[in-house]
């Protein structure tokens, strides 16, 4: 056993490696009130990359009175494009796609909703509505040759709506397939899901014809429940993880939101399980350091906080 890291105790019917979806470069840091100087930024993303993520999302092509923290997109991407991680980033709409395919951007995602009350207050359009504005997107990046990855948020509750129609995610994870997008991420925005109900919205895709192998999830830890519902899904054989470096993050959207599932708490709980994910614990965890100092304020992470404290 290494110093700062758990024993290995494989467990079985789990997945031998898993791959994290890092999100805390654009999705940790969308909401931060204070202006993160570009170059900090693309910094955190090489460091993340030198950590051992090989997925880590960028930034997003939105208009910057949306999401004034992501204006600098166009500078940000070039600054990072040459690292060998994959580098997702986020487009709204037709001309957020040409903005990020103008950079080379070779991955692509678009952000919906499987709620109507979600739908209406991050995109002001009913959910069919957004899907037909994610319809030419979709197409247009996938004949530019670009992986396309659709986020389907509110998957699990609302905080309009309550409790959401296992049907009704259904339905809009199927519309975002047959449009062409290659994989879906799960969203549980509001951190309201269990593992029970993890389990059983799976189970319902798969009965639909959506492959797990498509399926990534999303997990916020509101109720405590982010690292159950992770170890339910990949029990049900997923093996892509979203997660965010130190827990950074939330939705605006979401008020009763908490921030992501904190990659370094993830990897705890991996590699104590024997799952290999190729990311180094301890360079992440003082990157994610290194950008709570820049914050002003200490990582939400518990395990960030843990094993700095040893130090």
């Amino acid at each position: 056993m290494t110093p700062g890291l758990p024993m290995s105790v494989p467990a079985p019917g789990l997945p031998a490696r898993v791959r994290i979806h890092e999100v805390g470069a654009r999705d940790g840091l969308q909401n931060e009130q204070t202006v993160i100087p570009t170059e900090v930024k693309a910094e955190f993303i090489r460091r993340l990359a030198d950590a051992g993520l090989d997925t880590i999302e960028a930034t997003s092509f939105v208009h910057p009175r949306w999401v004034p923290q992501l204006a600098d997109a166009e500078r940000l991407f070039p600054l990072v494009s040459e690292l060998a991680a994959r580098l997702p980033v986020l487009v709204p709409n037709e001309r957020g796609l040409d903005r990020a395919l103008a950079l080379g951007a070779d991955r692509i995602a678009v952000f919906g909703s499987a709620t109507e009350s979600f739908a209406k207050a991050n995109l002001n359009r009913t959910v069919d509505e957004a899907l037909a504005m994610f319809a030419p997107v979709v197409a247009r990046a996938k004949e530019a040759g670009a992986h396309v990855r659709g986020y389907l948020s509110m998957c699990f509750g609302d905080p309009w709506e309550g409790p959401v129609p296992i049907p009704q995610v259904v339905r809009v994870c199927r519309a975002l397939l047959d449009q062409g997008c290659d994989e879906l991420s799960l969203g549980d925005t509001i951190g309201v899901a269990t593992p029970g109900h993890v389990t059983t919205l799976l189970t319902a895709l798969n009965e639909a014809g959506v492959g797990t192998d498509v399926l990534g999830v999303h997990f916020h830890d509101t109720y405590g429940q982010a690292l159950a519902n992770t170890l339910a899904a990949l029990q049900h054989g997923v093996t892509t993880v979203d997660a965010s470096a130190g827990g950074l993050g939330g939705c605006p959207y979401a008020k009763s939101a908490t921030g992501n599932l904190a990659t370094e708490d993830l990897l705890w709980m991996l590699h104590g399980l024997g799952i290999e994910t190729g990311v180094d614990l301890g360079r992440l965890t003082a990157t994610s350091a290194w950008m709570a100092e820049r914050l002003g304020r200490p990582s939400p992470s518990r395990t960030v906080r843990a094993l700095s404290h040893k130090e």
